[in-house]
């Protein structure tokens, strides 16, 4: 194994586009996006190649672990905190990547670092309730994760305490009700694996990296695989960055953005967005993001810098974008971008549109619209009158991100 830790950050980065493959869809786009300049948190890209060494083996490589905490200290630098210390605690997001996108089928851990001495120091920092909030998150996660306990049991935990407390949100939950849950889950965890959540943000840090590696192969994404036919060797790579957050406060949010409409094709901005929340929390449900034109309103300068954002992407990568991102107390951070899902209308009217506006050959807009497109243009729709005169049932954007809200109604007839 030649390489197995790409850096990026800082403006500059170890690798980029041309690496995908090795790299994953996530990490090479980060890599790509901090050679761009463009505000990415620091991290570190674990490879696939890693990745095939780990399902023969078992377990992580002596020699790639070895090189994990040089990278972390490459975190560190760029943004003054310190993994596990309790004074200016360094928290990381770990996550998939594979070379195709593969969304949902992986698994992620968020806020790793936190311990009962991290909790406190970032508590002073911070605020109370922000920092129990993370605990909560990590300690549930982990639990799910990494230990393999599944979500269903901290859920529960969860929605007793809220019951108790009478809260109609997770929002209406003060720190010592998010504390409570924290110790209810850590029981659980000792209860179930008769060991306690791992203390050392080093040793959660490897589990976690294993975990990520191991839901390459977990039934889902198997299953996943099969029904896209991707090669089971590929594997996936692991992407550890600095967490930047949107549960700070209502200056603070996350959301997830195309640059054009996934649906229609129209070239304008399309998605949602969700203020006092973390990434996970648009697409569990919980609250009701807002449509990405209130975010102009709402944090006007973090607004503009996305859509600059999202320019710049679509020029360098010429094609459509599809972009997560975190405005924290009200600086823009870039999570992911990559090439955007989409309907075969959309994907007509935008591979023409991008051959008026030079961004592509006649070739390139050829050889971007899938046979399948061309077989759902081909299908019978919708008449947009009848459509317009309807009973509405529910609410949603119509091709994702997110889902649905309303009032499920049936009928026989």
């Amino acid at each position: 194994m030649d390489k197995p830790v790409y850096l990026f950050g800082g403006g500059s980065a170890d690798g980029g586009k041309e690496l995908k493959e090795l790299l994953g869809g996530k990490g090479s786009g980060l890599a790509e996006m901090a050679r761009l300049g463009l505000p990415v948190p620091p991290g570190f890209t674990i490879t696939t190649a890693v990745c095939a060494a780990f399902q023969q083996e078992g377990r992580l490589p002596q020699a790639v672990a070895q090189q994990i905490p040089p990278a972390i200290a490459h975190i560190e630098r760029i943004t003054g905190r310190r993994f596990g210390d309790a004074a200016a605690p360094l928290l990381v997001s770990v996550r998939s990547g594979a070379r195709v996108s593969m969304p949902g089928m992986m698994d992620t851990v968020l806020d790793l670092g936190l311990n009962d001495e991290t909790v406190r120091g970032l508590a002073a920092q911070s605020g109370d309730r922000f920092a129990w909030d993370c605990y909560r998150r990590f300690v549930c996660m982990y639990g799910g994760v990494v230990l393999g306990l599944g979500d269903a049991p901290f859920d529960a935990i969860f929605e007793k305490v809220k019951h108790d407390k009478r809260a109609a949100t997770d929002a209406e939950l003060d720190a010592a009700a998010l504390a409570e849950v924290v110790q209810k889950s850590k029981e659980l965890i000792r209860e179930r694996t008769g060991q306690p959540l791992p203390d050392a943000p080093r040793e959660q840090l490897e589990r976690a990296v294993e975990a990520v590696f191991r839901s390459w192969e977990n039934p889902r994404a198997v299953a996943y695989r099969s029904l896209n036919h991707i090669p089971g060797d590929w594997g996936t790579a692991v992407t550890v960055q600095a967490m930047v957050f949107g549960n700070l406060g209502e200056d603070s949010g996350t959301g997830v953005v195309f640059s054009r409409n996934p649906a229609t094709g129209e070239n304008a901005l399309y998605g949602e967005f969700l203020a006092g929340a973390q990434g996970e929390d648009v697409v569990a449900g919980i609250r009701t993001p807002l449509h990405i034109a209130q975010m102009e309103r709402k944090f006007p300068e973090a607004f503009r810098a996305l859509s600059q954002t999202l320019h710049k992407l679509e020029e360098h990568f010429r094609d459509l974008q599809d972009v997560e991102f975190t405005v924290e107390r009200g600086r823009l951070w870039i999570l992911q971008c990559r090439s955007g899902k989409r309907t075969g209308a959309a994907a007509v009217r935008i591979a023409v549109e991008m051959v008026d506006e030079k961004l592509i050959d006649e070739r390139t807009a050829v050889s971007r619209v899938e046979p399948s497109s061309l077989d759902q243009l081909l299908r019978p729709v919708f008449d947009p009158g009848a459509r317009a005169g309807a009973r509405v049932l529910a609410s949603g954007l119509a091709a994702g991100p997110g889902a649905a809200t309303g009032r499920a109604v049936f009928s026989a007839a």
